[in-house]
């Protein structure tokens, strides 16, 4: 090539790229997802291949993928469903029977308050119930228009799964050809990927599953209403950094203790440090034990940093990203350049 078609060439190649992120914009999220659900089915995908075949093993394992998404997911939102308006009754008859204790918190706050403030905190509630369902009633339009977006992009998702799986060795080998190292630190670095993959979706999902449980059967066991929605609450909240779980057992027990039921208080957070919290403890390191080493601190600006600029995905690929990155930056810096000239 000379030195003229070099740089038309270049530029060809940018332009191709760009006209490719153009078409494949709306579905990163759906490929990213099938891409990490390709990594976490890879040894089921591995075993069925060698009875049945690389297509038709796909094809279940793809099958298996969405019934494991879809199937909890409409469990969950049935029993919402259901248990809801029990926990709308609950709240409002706790918040009605509110003891001196409460009312005297209550109106030292107003006392301290630079504006006005209703003498009973369930007109505020009541407020902001009603403005809440004012404001949820315009976007009724938009919330069925996600839904049938957030169905297109899990079909799209499943689609790409069922070829990534069926193809995974030719697809893997081109991704080692792709990178410009040796083949030593192309496989490690494929490989500490995976690793992480697995770390950070599945263990993590192992945790969130697991506190959920516990949490649930706790609040069954004190007698708190509608378990199995504190239960999918408590799930969904072990995700966020930091805070996780106790965002919702912490407040709950506060809750029982101002309102006089100072035994169930006491049951809730001792089961909520010794056994919600635990369980991320205990848990994650077995399920972690010989796969990767990642500092925290990492950790916690990956989780944050990926959620503030991808959305939810981000809390899977934002600490990929950073480790990635790390992992490339001291394999560029090693005594023995590792990068292939070739």
């Amino acid at each position: 090539m000379n030195g003229v078609g070099r740089p038309l060439f270049f530029a060809l190649v940018l332009l191709a790229g760009y006209l490719t992120y153009l078409v494949l914009a709306p579905f990163l999220v759906a490929l990213t997802w099938a891409a990490i659900f390709a990594v976490l089915f890879q040894g089921m995908q591995a075993r069925l291949s060698l009875k049945m075949g690389q297509t038709r093993a796909a094809l279940v394992t793809t099958l298996l993928a969405g019934v494991l998404i879809i199937g909890p997911v409409a469990m969950l939102l049935t029993a919402l469903a259901r248990e809801a308006p029990t926990v709308t009754d609950y709240v409002q008859e706790t918040t009605k029977a509110a003891p001196r204790t409460i009312e005297m918190v209550w109106q030292a706050i107003r006392d301290r308050s630079p504006f006005p403030l209703p003498t009973n905190p369930t007109e505020l509630i009541a407020e902001g119930a009603r403005r809440t369902m004012s404001f949820l009633a315009p976007q009724a339009g938009a919330i069925i228009t996600d839904a049938f977006a957030t169905v297109g992009s899990l079909l799209a998702m499943l689609f790409a799964l069922f070829f990534m799986l069926r193809d995974s060795t030719s697809m893997g080998a081109q991704l080692r050809d792709l990178l410009p190292l040796q083949e030593r630190d192309r496989d490690q670095l494929l490989s500490d990927t995976r690793d992480l993959v697995i770390a950070s979706v599945g263990a993590g999902l192992a945790v969130a599953a697991a506190q959920g449980a516990v949490g649930g059967v706790a609040f069954w066991l004190l007698g708190l209403g509608a378990p199995v929605f504190w239960g999918v609450v408590l799930a969904f909240c072990s995700l966020i950094p930091v805070v996780g779980a106790a965002l919702v057992w912490a407040p709950a027990g506060l809750w029982l203790l101002l309102s006089g039921e100072t035994g169930r208080g006491v049951g809730m957070l001792i089961v909520g440090v010794l056994g919600i919290s635990m369980v991320d403890n205990v848990l994650r390191p077995l399920l972690l034990s010989g796969r990767t080493q990642v500092n925290g601190l990492v950790i916690f600006f990956g989780l944050l940093g990926g959620a503030a600029a991808f959305g939810f995905i981000g809390l899977v690929i934002g600490p990929i990203i950073l480790v990635t990155t790390g992992r490339l930056l001291g394999l560029l810096l090693r005594p023995a350049l590792s990068i292939d000239t070739r």
